[in-house]
């Protein structure tokens, strides 16, 4: 228990159990909800400009006076690549069609990576969140002083040995364990090296071991048993994502609501072609009828980078959805989902600490 209390200090928290970011499911309300309740709650700026940013911190601090943590991504510049583009806007247009459609001219850059972006850098020095998380990678250890010097610990998610050492020579505090069963993006840092798919309970208990600095574990926890066993392995903290989707604080639709409480929920699958990047989510349309990388079948044709694929996903997306056809939206979720209960986040902390402090 001593690394789970040191975690904690560290944190300012109550429990070592953060809420982990989800980019376009996570809000203010879901965050300071799991803050009060004395986790570590979390909002995602890795989609939004600058100015939604600092919206976003502001808007959590009206909620909750507690500590929460701020995420951003640290993915690689993608390539322009006009005829790989145009390939895979090809390739999905019978798809757009279907729906009345057309794929966009052309694909767009919707996201800035936060390690070149030194805008929001400065925004974070001034608003100080208590945390920041990095996904992707790591930005330079310059920028993690910087940031440390603020004030701020500083968390990073690796999905293996070299990444979590990548981290830790960063300056980073704590080190993220996102393991294979993990809901959506992959946290690893250069896709072309491809994925080592290391499940949580082996990577927490390689990192616990291996590394200087304190380890959460990431990836299929959804109960307080989950929970104890993570900490058993040498995990100080945890991190859950699928857990709270169903929470009436998240920004999840009611599409994505009733396929996470449907038997559908069993089946989950890693994927590139809704983003460029592998995730995982419950299986549908983008996983079954795009013949392009999926965790189990050859790639006859690659996608563009991250985020241009994600532009055209998106697109396709609410194209489906204005005609009814929710298969082809991103619903991000773990492959523990069909543990998801669906309560106030709130209740929800308290019972994943009575569910954890059992038989103790």
């Amino acid at each position: 228990m001593l690394a789970q209390a040191s975690l904690t200090q560290q944190l300012g928290v109550d429990y070592p159990i953060i809420q982990a970011p989800m980019a376009g499911v996570s809000t203010p309300a879901l965050a300071a909800a799991v803050s009060n309740a004395g986790g570590l709650g979390s909002i995602a700026i890795g989609a939004s400009s600058v100015e939604k940013a600092r919206e976003l911190i502001a808007q959590t601090r009206e909620l909750t006076s507690k500590p929460f943590n701020v995420n951003v991504f640290c993915h690689q510049a993608p390539r322009y690549d006009a005829a790989r583009e145009a390939a895979w806007l090809n390739q999905l247009a019978p798809l757009f069609a279907e729906f009345g459609a057309t794929p966009p001219n052309q694909l767009d850059k919707i996201y800035t990576s936060f390690v070149e972006d030194d805008v929001a850098l400065n925004m974070l020095v001034e608003e100080k969140p208590a945390i920041v998380s990095f996904h992707f990678g790591v930005p330079q250890a310059a920028w993690v002083e910087t940031l440390t010097a603020a004030g701020i610990v500083t968390l990073g998610c690796a999905t293996t040995l070299d990444e979590a050492r990548e981290i830790e020579a960063a300056g980073v505090d704590v080190i993220v364990a996102q393991g294979y069963e993990a809901g959506g993006h992959r946290g690893v840092f250069d896709p072309a090296k491809g994925d080592a798919r290391i499940g949580t309970l082996a990577l927490v208990r390689l990192l616990s071991q291996q590394c200087g600095i304190p380890v959460i574990a990431a990836g299929g926890i959804m109960d307080g048993q989950g929970i104890r066993s993570a900490m058993a392995l040498g995990a100080s903290g945890v991190q859950l994502g699928t857990a709270f989707v169903l929470c009436p604080e998240s920004a999840a639709d009611d599409a994505y609501r009733q396929v996470l409480k449907s038997p559908q929920s069993r089946y989950t699958e890693v994927t590139r072609n809704i983003s460029g990047r592998a995730a995982r989510g419950i299986v549908n349309r983008f996983h079954r009828d795009i013949d392009a990388g999926s965790a189990n079948r050859p790639s006859t044709l690659s996608p563009p980078d991250y985020p241009f694929t994600y532009a055209a996903g998106k697109a396709l997306a609410s194209a489906a959805d204005r005609q009814g056809e929710h298969g082809f939206a991103a619903h991000w979720a773990g492959q523990g989902a069909p543990l998801a209960r669906e309560m106030p986040a709130q209740a929800l902390v308290k019972l994943l600490v009575e569910e954890w402090s059992a038989n103790d």
